[in-house]
């Protein structure tokens, strides 16, 4: 294998493994259930555009969310659920 070749190699590698890097980044963002969208709530695993509308119906009517763990209230919205996105889901500006 010729000098180019390993190059070209090497940076096609780099380029993959920093477009993966940001990927990651942004799937552990966090989510504020008390002011996300529709779209944004959809960012959470298992949450389609009905349950994020309903999370959403449910924050307005309970005059948001007091404690994270809340979101189970939402039904689809169970403990599976909740385990998969707990680390992502915030209540306020933390």
């Amino acid at each position: 294998m010729t000098f180019v070749q390993k190059t070209v190699i090497m940076t096609i590698l780099s380029l993959f493994l920093m477009i993966s890097g940001v990927t990651m980044v942004s799937a552990m963002e966090k989510v504020n259930i008390n002011t996300a969208s529709a779209e944004e709530l959809t960012v959470l695993k298992n949450v389609g555009p009905k349950t994020a509308q309903a999370i959403i119906v449910y924050r307005e009517a309970h005059q948001g969310f007091k404690t994270p763990e809340e979101i189970m209230e939402i039904k689809g919205v169970g403990e599976k659920t909740f385990q998969a996105n707990k680390d992502m889901i915030v209540i306020n500006d933390e």
